[in-house]
């Protein structure tokens, strides 16, 4: 659609920098000098891990209405959100590796916080972009085939042709900025712009979109950034929504799920993906009450050893004057109930 500066002849832009992908040259130098510094360095730290409560997630899936918010890591960037009577997944992966074949590529550190079986009826499955660690082939199989049916997929421009190979019709795709309301629920989700790209081999460079999701409930109002490098999207966010986080309503999002990880080095990182002090500041730009670091403590995917996060959030936090109950992690299968909002509808 040429009337939108985000689409090009070829597929999709970024707002503020265009193209945020590196040449060959410097991919290759980059795994040159990983090789050569032997990197990542292994983590000091395990990532923490508790038993998922698998009571509650399912008790509270059945309370409709009555749906106490809350978020329960599965891990990398899945997360399970329960809220607004909707249980919701983000770009759900549940492989051993994050790669096109599960012989070669990123492994898991530990299993995913709950199994695809343990999971209560998931409705939603809100996916960011197509890359292999965020759009698994598996995974979404599994989920399509859910007892009771299966979720409705949204996507990004693009990606919808890429579920319908697979046999999965029960998808909506979007652009920046459209928004698709939930049937019966009357929960919103927007996709939002984000600073990245999307590909899955090397002839599909930004053909599909890729965002973050702003998600809108009459109880609870919560973001996701996807993968991003910092940019005044997230001010853009804000400033666009608003009007829908009145003070009569609370404010602006309960929680952001904002990327943590794969963030060095940063000559080859910085446009893509944001490190932990611009994850800070993302959420200071998004006016959220509450944020989650997401995408760490899974898969090596860069330099940063998989547990920086838990080295470095607590220094971001002071520098930026953010309160720990305001930007916090959570272990593999751990759970966080929020507040509600006391709103009766936002539609």
């Amino acid at each position: 659609m040429p009337a939108k500066s985000h689409h090009t002849p070829k597929g999709f832009r970024n707002n503020y920098i265009g193209s945020v992908t590196k040449s060959l040259g410097d991919l290759l130098r980059w795994q040159l000098q990983r090789g050569r510094d032997r990197l990542p360095p292994k983590p000091q730290l395990p990532t923490p891990q508790v038993a998922a409560d698998l009571d509650f997630l399912r008790r509270n899936a059945l309370a409709g209405t009555g749906m106490r918010p809350a978020v329960t890591w599965i891990g990398h960037a899945t997360m399970l959100v329960q809220a607004s009577g909707l249980n919701v997944l983000t770009d759900p992966i549940f492989s051993t590796r994050a790669s096109p074949v599960q012989f070669l590529g990123p492994a898991r550190a530990q299993p995913p916080g709950i199994a695809p079986a343990d999971l209560p009826h998931v409705d939603v499955v809100a996916i960011s972009h197509n890359h292999y660690d965020h759009l698994d082939r598996a995974s979404v199989r599994t989920l399509a085939s859910q007892a009771g049916g299966p979720p409705l997929f949204l996507v990004p421009l693009g990606v919808k042709s890429w579920l319908a190979e697979l046999g999965i019709t029960h998808a909506v795709e979007l652009d920046w900025w459209e928004a698709h309301v939930h049937p019966g629920a009357a929960v919103e989700f927007q996709l939002t712009p984000a600073q990245h790209w999307s590909g899955r081999g090397l002839s599909d460079r930004n053909r599909t979109l890729w965002g973050g999701w702003a998600v809108m409930g009459a109880d609870f109002h919560w973001y996701f950034t996807g993968d991003t490098g910092y940019s005044k999207d997230f001010e853009d966010v804000r400033e666009r929504l608003a009007a829908r986080h009145t003070p009569a309503q609370g404010g602006g999002f309960d929680i952001a799920l904002i990327a943590v990880g794969a963030c060095l080095p940063r000559w080859f990182m910085k446009d893509q993906h944001v490190d932990i002090k611009e994850a800070v500041q993302i959420h200071l730009d998004l006016g959220a009450k509450r944020s989650v670091g997401v995408h760490w403590g899974t898969f090596a995917l860069a330099d940063d050893p998989i547990d920086l996060p838990l080295h470095d959030l607590a220094a971001a936090r002071r520098d930026k004057g953010v309160s720990e109950d305001a930007f916090f992690l959570l272990p593999v299968g751990g759970t966080r109930e929020l507040p509600r909002r006391g709103v009766k509808s936002i539609l």
